[in-house]
């Protein structure tokens, strides 16, 4: 029995997704998230500074006693998962939400045609293409990078004519490519699920990384033996690096009804003028 808390950072908003279906799994699990609103989005960035930010959000959750982390957002997954893994020097099982989500895929494609959209910089590193083909050498994939999504969840406009024409320019091509399988690469789309599911019809199977994600989080809790054991909701506490003015109301879009403790954003200003978690080289090695 281990009542640390896990760790969860994504680079808005969007990872609560994962937090929600963290507490339908394993509802006494206690939850730190890191949300860092003051640097979204990271689809747009060039990898080495997706790496950066993602090692100064992984030292801010370890700072905080976590026993685990969770990458739940996809363009840090796809540039810094392996980097993370040989810099975190403390014994923390590291789960992202790629090689889960492409595992619930190739299970459930009939053809082989999948589909995968997520931000500029997670279509272009090719992750999501390498773990399908490392999973099923014969599949076809078929990729859509597909940026204004964030931004229309971020705002609100989940419907309506703006919604409606950015969904079509960016699903057409996939639905001429007669996928059956899409994979929903970025955590903030599954809030687009119902509208992406208009598009391309019923017969068609969206991935949520989510749910494989905490599943494959639960297995190594189990391995390790730190689940938590308890039967009392677990402690949830939200850090971010700006609090905007919609930040309730986006982070309840997130997690439906479920009840969070927001905490205030700490300082973030760092003495360089650098905004972001407090650096520093306590729990991660130098060097790459």
């Amino acid at each position: 029995m281990n009542s640390k808390p896990i760790g969860v950072f994504d680079s808005g908003l969007g990872g609560l997704t994962v937090v929600r279906e963290i507490r339908r799994q394993l509802p006494g699990e206690a939850i730190v998230y890191f949300g860092d609103l003051a640097r979204l989005p990271y689809g747009p960035k060039s990898t080495v500074q997706i790496r950066r930010f993602s090692l100064e959000n992984t030292e801010f959750l370890l700072r905080k006693g976590i026993k685990a982390l969770v990458i739940a957002c996809n363009s840090s997954a796809s540039a810094a998962f392996q980097m993370l893994k040989r810099r975190i020097r403390v014994r923390v099982p590291l789960v992202s939400v790629i090689e889960p989500a492409a595992e619930e895929a190739v299970r459930k494609t009939r053809s082989g045609r999948i589909g995968v959209i997520g931000t500029s910089a997670t279509i272009e590193s090719g992750v999501y293409e390498t773990a399908l083909r490392r999973r099923h050498s014969g599949v076809h994939v078929f990729t859509q990078s597909c940026p204004l999504f964030v931004p229309l969840v971020e705002e609100g406009w989940l419907d309506g004519g703006v919604a409606e024409r950015v969904i079509e320019k960016y699903l057409a091509p996939l639905a001429k490519k007669k996928i059956d399988t899409l994979i929903l690469g970025c955590t903030h789309y599954p809030i687009l699920r119902r509208e992406i599911q208009a598009r391309l019809g019923p017969a068609v199977e969206l991935v949520d990384s989510a749910v494989p994600t905490v599943q494959r989080l639960k297995v190594l809790l189990e391995e390790e033996g730190i689940l938590s054991g308890k039967k009392n909701v677990g402690k949830f506490q939200v850090y971010v690096s700006d609090l905007p003015r919609s930040f309730r109301s986006v982070g309840e879009r997130f997690l439906g009804s479920f009840p969070a403790v927001w905490t205030p954003p700490p300082p973030f200003t760092q003495p360089s003028g650098r905004i972001g978690p407090p650096a520093g080289q306590l729990t991660l090695s130098p060097s790459a």
